[in-house]
């Protein structure tokens, strides 16, 4: 499963949801904006106070900038098969 936090008027949350929608990538969306609990979740499991933070399985991808360069470097979708998500 792939896990992304994202924030409402965040451009790279939306870049990140699109790379992955465009690979037919489901994903769970938990939005931190408002939400003080998730996004202290976020911060406990990333090490990471910016959204997005995206996890695949319990492996923690990182933002945007690190899925698309995973992407680049042609490891991104040996990850999305794996049998986690």
């Amino acid at each position: 499963m792939v896990t992304i936090y994202t924030g409402a008027l965040c451009g790279y949350c939306a870049m990140a949801k699109r790379l992955l929608e465009d690979k037919g990538v489901a994903y769970q969306e938990i939005p931190v904006d408002l939400d003080v609990a998730q996004r202290a979740d976020m911060e406990r499991r990333s090490g990471r106070r910016t959204v997005p933070q995206i996890f695949i399985g319990e492996q923690h991808v990182g933002g945007y900038d690190d899925l698309a360069a995973l992407d680049r470097a042609g490891r991104l979708d040996a990850l999305l098969a794996g049998p986690d998500t």
